[in-house]
C-alpha cells in the first residue's frame, strides 16, 4: 500500500479486499498505539495499582466486620480499631477513584491522538486514490463508513484499557488471594464460571455477528440514498419525485429496521444466557461461603469480603458481554476503514519520482492511447504539440475524447500507450503535486464548496490577498456580480454552488485559475455556460490570461477558438484533422462542416459570432 510521507506505516499483512481475521486488524492497530507506547505503559501502570486498590477493600472490609464483631462486655476499644480501619477504607476508596482518574487522564491523548492520527490518513488516502475510484463511490456510505471507523478506534482503544484489561488483571488478583486465604474450591468454581460464560459468549456473539454486518450494510445504503436524494434537490423536483423517493429512502429503513429486530433477538437470547451463567456460579460460591461460617472455618468478615469479590466481579463480567460485542463490531468497522486505506492507487508518483521542471512549457502528446474500459477505447494513437507560449484547441463531437485528453494531461489517469510530456519530461515520471501546480484548470462542470466567493476563487492560491482575489475576480469578469450582493466576497454559495447561475459559477472558476496563475493553462469549455455577450468579454480576459502561456482549449462552439495557433479535430479518439482555422475551412474536411452546421445554428444577429 503506497501511503503520504506524514502516515503511520501500516503492516502489509493482508491483501486488500481479502477477508480479515480480528487478530490482522489488530495488528493494523498497533503501530498506530506503539507511536504513544510511553504513554501506554504508564497507564497500564495506573491501571493495576487502581485495580489493586479495588482488590484491596474487600479484605479491608472482612477485617472491619471482624473487629466489630465483639461480645457484650468486651473490655477491648471497639472503636479505636475500626477507626483505622474506616481510614484506610476511605483511603483506598479514593486511591481507586484517583488512579483510574490518572489513568484515563494519560492515556486520554493516545486514543483521541490516534483517532486524529488514522483519520487524517484516510482523508489523505481518499483524495490520492484515483478518479475512477471517487466517480463509482457513493458518498453517503463512504462517510459512513470512515465516521464509524473513526469512533470504532477510540471504542476499541478505550474498552481495551478501561475494562477488559482491568477486568482480567483483577480476575486474577482475586483468584490469587481466594486460593491463598481459602482453598482452590473457590477458584475451580469461578474459573469454570468464566469459561462457560466465555465460550457461551464467544460463540453466540460469532453467530450473531452477521446480523451486526446486515445491519451497518443495510444503515449505509439507506444513508447513501438520502444523500444522494438531497444531493440531486433540483433533479428531484423537476420530475416531480418527491414521494418516490421517500418510498425509496423509506424500503431502506425498513429494511434496516427488520435487521435492527433480528438483532436485538439475539442480543436478548445472550444477555439471557449470560445472566444465567453468572447466577450461578454466585450461588456456588455463596453456598460454600456459607458453609465455610456455619462450620466454624470462616469468620463472618469472610463471608462479607466473599461476597464483596462476587460483586466486583460479577458487574466487569456481565459487562465484559456487551463489551464483547463491541469490541467486534469496532473491529469490523476498523476493519471497513482499514479497508479504504488498502485501495490501491490506479495513479502513483513512481519511486523517487523528480519534481516537473517547466522551462518553456511545450506540451506534446506522443501516440496516446487510453480506455476507461479495456473493452472501449476511447483514445487511439493521439499525437500533436503544444509549442510554448501558444494556444491548441481539440475539438470534436461529444464522445470523441476530448475532455479525456485534459483529465490525462492533468493525470488523472495513465495513459494506456504513448506518453505525454512537458519539456521532453514524462508526466508519469514526475510527481502529482509538481505536475498538478504547473497546471491550471477551468472544468467544464464547476463545483465549488459550501462557502464565501473569496473563499472559492482564493482556492487557487491559499494564502492569496484580498487584493489578489479582487484582481482575479475582476479578469474573469465577476467583480461587478459579486460587489452587488449584499455580503460581496463573503456571500455563500450553497452546495456545490448551487447559489449561484451557471454562467456564475464558471466565472468564479475561471477567476480561481487565473490567481493560480500555472504555466500551463486547460479550459475544457470554459465558457460553455455563459451568453454570447460575457462570453465574448470573457475570451478576451481568457486570451489575455494565455499570453505568454501553454494552453489547451477543449471547445464545442467553434467560433472561440477560430484564433487558436493550431485545431486539432478528433473523431472517435483519432486526429483527422489538423491545422489553423482559415486552413482547416479550406481543406473543406470535417471541420469544415461543423464549423457550417454551427453557423446555420445561430441567429444572424448573435453579437457572440465573429463578423
Amino acid at each position: 500500500m503506497r501511503r503520504s510521507a506524514s502516515a503511520v506505516a501500516l503492516p502489509e499483512a493482508t491483501v486488500p479486499g481479502a477477508e480479515r481475521t480480528d487478530w490482522q486488524t489488530l495488528r493494523k492497530l498497533m503501530p498506530y498505539l506503539w507511536a504513544y507506547r510511553w504513554r501506554v505503559g504508564l497507564a497500564l501502570g495506573f491501571m493495576v495499582a487502581a485495580k489493586a486498590a479495588n482488590v484491596g477493600v474487600p479484605v479491608l472490609l472482612k477485617h472491619l466486620i471482624d473487629a466489630l464483631d465483639l461480645k457484650p462486655g468486651d473490655p477491648r476499644a471497639a472503636l479505636v480499631v475500626p477507626a483505622g480501619l474506616l481510614l484506610a477504607y476511605a483511603g483506598l476508596r479514593l486511591s481507586t477513584s484517583l488512579f483510574t482518574e490518572l489513568r484515563e487522564l494519560v492515556f486520554a491523548k493516545v486514543s483521541f491522538g490516534a483517532s486524529r492520527q488514522i483519520a487524517l490518513q484516510v482523508f489523505e488516502h481518499m483524495h490520492a486514490l484515483s478518479l475512477r475510484f471517487h466517480l463509482e463511490r457513493q458518498t453517503g456510505g463512504l462517510s459512513r463508513d470512515i465516521e464509524r471507523g473513526t469512533r470504532a478506534l477510540q471504542s476499541l482503544v478505550s474498552y481495551s484499557l478501561y475494562t477488559i484489561v482491568p477486568t482480567l488483571v483483577e480476575v486474577v488478583m482475586v483468584l490469587t488471594f481466594l486460593g491463598w486465604r481459602f482453598d482452590a474450591g473457590y477458584v475451580w468454581i469461578t474459573l469454570s464460571a468464566l469459561a462457560v460464560y466465555i465460550t457461551f459468549t464467544v460463540s453466540v456473539t460469532e453467530w450473531r455477528t452477521r446480523f451486526r454486518r446486515e445491519m451497518n450494510d443495510l444503515d449505509s445504503k439507506a444513508h447513501s440514498r438520502a444523500i444522494d436524494a438531497l444531493l440531486n434537490y433540483e433533479t428531484v423536483k423537476y420530475f416531480n419525485n418527491e414521494s418516490f423517493e421517500a418510498r425509496r429512502y423509506d424500503e431502506g429503513l425498513e429494511a434496516y429496521r427488520r435487521a435492527q429486530v433480528k438483532s436485538q433477538a439475539t442480543l436478548s437470547m445472550l444477555n439471557t444466557g449470560q445472566q444465567l451463567i453468572i447466577a450461578t456460579s454466585l450461588v456456588a460460591m455463596l453456598w460454600r461461603a456459607t458453609q465455610g461460617v456455619v462450620d466454624g472455618r470462616l469468620t463472618l468478615g469472610d463471608l462479607v469480603m466473599v461476597n464483596a469479590f462476587l460483586i466486583q466481579l460479577y458487574i466487569p463480567l456481565n459487562f465484559l458481554g456487551v463489551l464483547y460485542r463491541e469490541v467486534k463490531q469496532s473491529l469490523t468497522d476498523l476493519d471497513k476503514m482499514f479497508a479504504l486505506l488498502e485501495r490501491d492507487r490506479e495513479v502513483a508518483d513512481a519511486p523517487g519520482a523528480p519534481e516537473l521542471q517547466v522551462r518553456q512549457g511545450v506540451v506534446r502528446f506522443e501516440g496516446v492511447s487510453f480506455a476507461y474500459d479495456p473493452a472501449r477505447p476511447i483514445l487511439h494513437d493521439v499525437s500533436f504539440e503544444i509549442p510554448a507560449g501558444k494556444t491548441v484547441a481539440v475539438v470534436g463531437a461529444s464522445g470523441a475524447g476530448k475532455s479525456t485528453l485534459a483529465r490525462l494531461l492533468y493525470r488523472f489517469y495513465d495513459v494506456t500507450g504513448g506518453r505525454i510530456t512537458i519539456d521532453g519530461q514524462d508526466i508519469r515520471q514526475v510527481t502529482q503535486g509538481s505536475l498538478r501546480r504547473a497546471i491550471g484548470i477551468v472544468p467544464q462542470d464547476t463545483v465549488l464548496f459550501n462557502d464565501t466567493v473569496g473563499y472559492n476563487i482564493g482556492y487557487g492560491r491559499t494564502g492569496a490577498s484580498t487584493a489578489e482575489i479582487e484582481g482575479a475576480a475582476r479578469a474573469a469578469h465577476v467583480h461587478d456580480f459579486i460587489a452587488a450582493t449584499p455580503k460581496g466576497y463573503a456571500t455563500m454559495v450553497g452546495e456545490r454552488g448551487l447559489k449561484l447561475s451557471g454562467g456564475e459559477k464558471q466565472r468564479v472558476a475561471i477567476a480561481r485559475t487565473l490567481l493560480k496563475n500555472p504555466p500551463v493553462l486547460i479550459f475544457d469549455e470554459a465558457t460553455s455556460a455563459l451568453d454570447s455577450a460575457n462570453e465574448r468579454a470573457i475570451q478576451a480576459e481568457l486570451k489575455s490570461a494565455a499570453e505568454g502561456k501553454t494552453a489547451l482549449v477543449i471547445a464545442h462552439r467553434l467560433s472561440t477558438i477560430a484564433d487558436a495557433h493550431e485545431i486539432v479535430v478528433l473523431d472517435a479518439g483519432r486526429v483527422a484533422e489538423r491545422g489553423s482555422h482559415a486552413d482547416l475551412l479550406a481543406a473543406d474536411g470535417r471541420y469544415a462542416e461543423m464549423w457550417r452546421l454551427q453557423q446555420a445554428q445561430v441567429p444572424a444577429d448573435d453579437p457572440g459570432q465573429p463578423a
